[in-house]
């Protein structure tokens, strides 16, 4: 089942957006319904984080980017929790977005950026990261964030293809990022494959087609009705075993998230 929040209807502005999106999601027969009592789109972030073993991990969801806007911070326990059934939940104090665990495909790795220190200053780094790797059941790889991104989430920078690839942004020049981030990866067993990807201003995250919805059968693709969508399509096409399904969500992408932001599973 796939989860979104019902307030990609009630943002006029969303509405072309969500209507293509849960039209492609019918077509596909890929099950999914609203949840309530959500106070912003991006549920990956608030949402429970499933482990390997099947625990969900519900981490704490004070992000330092919405202190000023406490009134969108969703809390799970109190008001998304009772609507989840049958669903094991473990409880943390660690601070953590779930768009900043990007698990490998048998969520025995995970890549999550390094905000997640800046995020839990009472941990030491090494402390943060055994205690991750507890919660997660997984090996826990650190990569460098993108400043210049609000969230800092590692969703938007790489996604597992397989256990030892990872789809990663390809920029026109190699910066220090880029390059801290590949020798990083490659340190632990892990290749990078540049995917199609072009920066837009003002926060927006048209561009960013690794934020793309992943099923058991399909890839839902972003797209932007931009001059790199075909490129990137034909990518995830050659790329992926499954059926590619792009999907126009510019009107979204245009408020910093894509199809994996606003998505979440069971």
């Amino acid at each position: 089942m796939i989860y979104f929040s019902p307030l990609l209807y009630e943002n006029p502005k969303h509405n072309p957006a969500a209507d293509r999106l849960f039209a492609a999601l019918l077509s596909c027969g890929v099950n999914h319904t609203l949840l309530s009592n959500t106070r912003d789109i991006w549920l990956r972030d608030f949402m429970p984080v499933q482990t390997k073993g099947g625990v969900y991990v519900s981490f704490r969801y004070e992000p330092s980017y919405l202190q000023a806007y406490l009134q969108l911070r969703t809390d799970f326990r109190r008001e998304v929790a009772p609507q989840i059934p049958h669903c094991p939940i473990t409880y943390s104090d660690i601070n953590l977005d779930g768009g900043n665990v990007v698990f490998s495909p048998s969520k025995s790795r995970a890549i999550l950026s390094d905000r997640v220190f800046s995020e839990n200053p009472t941990y030491t780094e090494a402390a943060l990261v055994r205690k991750l790797e507890q919660l997660l059941e997984a090996q826990v790889i650190i990569i460098p964030s993108l400043k210049s991104d609000m969230t800092g989430h590692a969703d938007g920078m790489v996604r597992f293809l397989d256990e030892s690839t990872v789809l990663g942004n390809r920029v026109s020049a190699k910066n220090g990022l880029e390059q801290r981030i590949r020798s990083g990866l490659r340190r632990n067993g892990i290749e990078v494959i540049d995917f199609p990807y072009y920066a837009s201003p003002n926060g927006s995250a048209a561009g960013c087609y690794l934020n793309f919805l992943e099923t058991d059968a399909h890839i839902f693709l972003p797209v932007f009705g931009g001059r790199m969508d075909g490129e990137a399509i034909r990518a995830a096409e050659q790329l992926f075993t499954k059926a590619v399904v792009p999907i126009d969500i510019h009107e979204i992408a245009q408020d910093g998230g894509g199809l994996h932001c606003i998505s979440w599973e069971t």
